[in-house]
């Protein structure tokens, strides 16, 4: 099966490279790439998608700016709404299913107990609302699909709170982390490795076939912590590994109103994986053993 991922240095995208390989010819994509793949130009998403005629598009490109988004409202619908529409209706055309990434952000964030795939929606900030409409014009289409829904998505690569947290603490004295807002880190490698079993699982005669369990599903790490109790896991094992040196910066709990930024947070959204699980079997790591193995690895490649 030919796969077409849409991304390539991202932090999800890059893992997916690695984890598809064995799937299918995998052929990577951006807006970078030759020949380029510009999900805010829907020309461009239309040529690609029937110049490679894929088997499967998975779609690890996305507008992640969550303040950003705010200003820049237009953009990150293009990206997040428009784009993954264009491409359920290609991948429909070409006779491909497709596999597109959303957020934890499509929920309101005000409850106390994780949050199922069928329950209420409504996103707090642009970001979010921009991946909920992803995530409607995908099953409007009604390709074959699996809308995963991940979050607190962190890795070696990009821009996540992992690699600003290690910087920070490198370069303070003192860092100030928000403490009454709860979710579950998750590597993006584990997003990964999960997506390609979950595919593996869906395949058959090279055909991507969901049937039944085709829809949304929530793909995160289990457990929940604060993001001041994220910071803490990582500067305790990362001063374990050597990762940072024994003047890293103190850590500070603050309340979110300490903290303002221009995108509202969800206070608590923390994604039930219980239907991962009943369909295929999956079960992710406690956030906690996954931040060792990753890690684990940070320490091994700064070794060689």
């Amino acid at each position: 099966m030919k796969i077409l991922l849409i991304g390539r240095e991202g932090q999800v995208a890059w893992e997916l490279r690695r984890s598809l390989a064995c799937l299918g010819e995998t052929i990577a994509l951006d807006r970078r790439s030759t020949p380029a793949l510009d999900l805010t130009v829907p020309d461009s998403i239309r040529a690609s998608v029937r110049q490679i005629r894929p088997g499967l598009i998975v779609n690890a490109g996305a507008y992640t700016a969550v303040d950003k988004a705010e200003q820049e409202n237009d953009l990150a619908f293009r990206v997040n709404a428009l784009a993954p529409g264009i491409l359920a209706e290609e991948a429909l055309n070409v006779g491909a299913g497709l596999i597109h990434y959303s957020t934890d952000y499509v929920f309101p964030g005000d409850g106390d107990a994780p949050y199922r795939e069928d329950d209420p929606v409504g996103p707090q900030n642009a970001y979010g609302r921009s991946k909920l409409a992803g995530e409607e014009a995908i099953r409007q289409v009604g390709v074959p699909h699996f809308i995963l829904r991940t979050a607190w998505v962190y890795g070696r690569r990009g821009q996540n709170f992992l690699l600003t947290m290690l910087r920070l603490m490198r370069e303070r004295e003192l860092v100030r982390v928000v403490d009454d807002q709860y979710g579950a880190p998750t590597w993006s490698r584990l997003i990964a490795e999960a997506t390609a079993l979950m595919l593996a699982k869906s395949t058959a005669n090279g055909r991507f076939e969901p049937g039944d369990r085709q829809g949304i599903y929530h793909l995160s790490c289990d457990g929940q912590t604060s993001w001041h109790g994220f910071a803490c896991n990582i500067r305790d094992y990362s001063l374990e590994k050597g990762l940072l040196p024994e003047s890293a910066a103190r850590l500070e709990p603050i309340p979110s109103s300490e903290y303002p930024t221009p995108a509202r947070r969800p206070k608590y959204s923390v994604l039930s994986n219980k239907r991962l699980f009943e369909e295929f079997g999956l079960a992710l790591p406690d956030w906690d053993q996954a931040l060792r193995f990753c890690l684990d690895e940070f320490a091994y490649r700064t070794k060689d």
